[in-house]
């Protein structure tokens, strides 16, 4: 299965369709169950005499298959927050509920990192795969972070700023609204911080030499601190 953002310590991942799953396999053991018991909830879950449709199984009840340790190949799902959900409804007890809110928690992380990539990939393309390249564990600022730093050196301000001060939604794109000098400078110094990710990995040092290269060839002023 393709994958956004590979999986964690958790078993949550984001699939090639920016969707957050959850390996069946993870719950099993988070939940002190035998895999085979949770595949068996599944099956009796998604069968058509269930009364689940056929639709609400197929998009949040992945099969899926893992090799084991005799490198033999296994069956498990993907499951999204819904699926997991559904599953979980029939664990009881304290420990149980202790389990369901930290999983909740995981995959509202997950969805929040997932929400930050996908801006991050509508703005700079090629800066995602490269930010996802150096962090084994991506968190959301570290996205943010390089987007907020490119935006300001070109047009002053972060997007978030930008969309308030312009009356744009949330989320959405603020290329449409930049002059074509604002866009080209910006994509000028994406595929500079593309090369410096790689070859500068503290944020603070990249900064500097964007400042320095905006400086020499587009004669700007040096970002001030109040807004580094």
């Amino acid at each position: 299965m393709k994958e956004l953002i590979p999986m964690n310590d958790h078993g949550i991942f984001a699939d090639g369709k920016d969707t957050a799953r959850v390996d069946s396999r993870f719950v099993a053991q988070a939940f002190d169950k035998e895999h085979k018991h949770i595949l068996e909830s599944i099956r009796k879950i998604t069968e058509p005499k269930s009364g689940l449709s056929e639709e609400f199984g197929r998009s949040n009840f992945w099969p899926s298959s893992y090799l084991n340790e005799q490198n033999k190949k296994q069956p498990c799902y993907a499951m999204t927050r819904d699926g997991f959900i559904l599953l979980a409804m029939g664990f009881t007890g304290a420990k149980a509920m202790q389990f369901k809110e930290a999983y909740i928690k995981r995959f509202n992380e997950m969805e929040t990192l997932i929400k930050t990539i996908v801006t991050t990939r509508k703005e700079f393309p090629l800066l995602t795969a490269n930010i996802k390249l150096i962090h084994d564990n991506p968190q959301p600022y570290h996205f943010s972070n390089e987007c907020d730093m490119l935006n300001k050196l070109v047009i002053g301000k972060t997007a978030k700023q930008f969309r308030e001060e312009h009356g744009i939604q949330k989320g959405e794109s603020i290329r449409p609204y930049l002059t074509q000098e604002q866009i080209e400078k910006l994509e000028t110094l994406q595929k500079v911080d593309v090369g410096l990710l790689l070859s500068v990995p503290d944020y603070e040092q990249r900064k500097r030499t964007l400042e320095w290269y905006m400086c020499k060839r587009y004669n700007a002023p040096l970002l001030p601190e109040a807004t580094a």
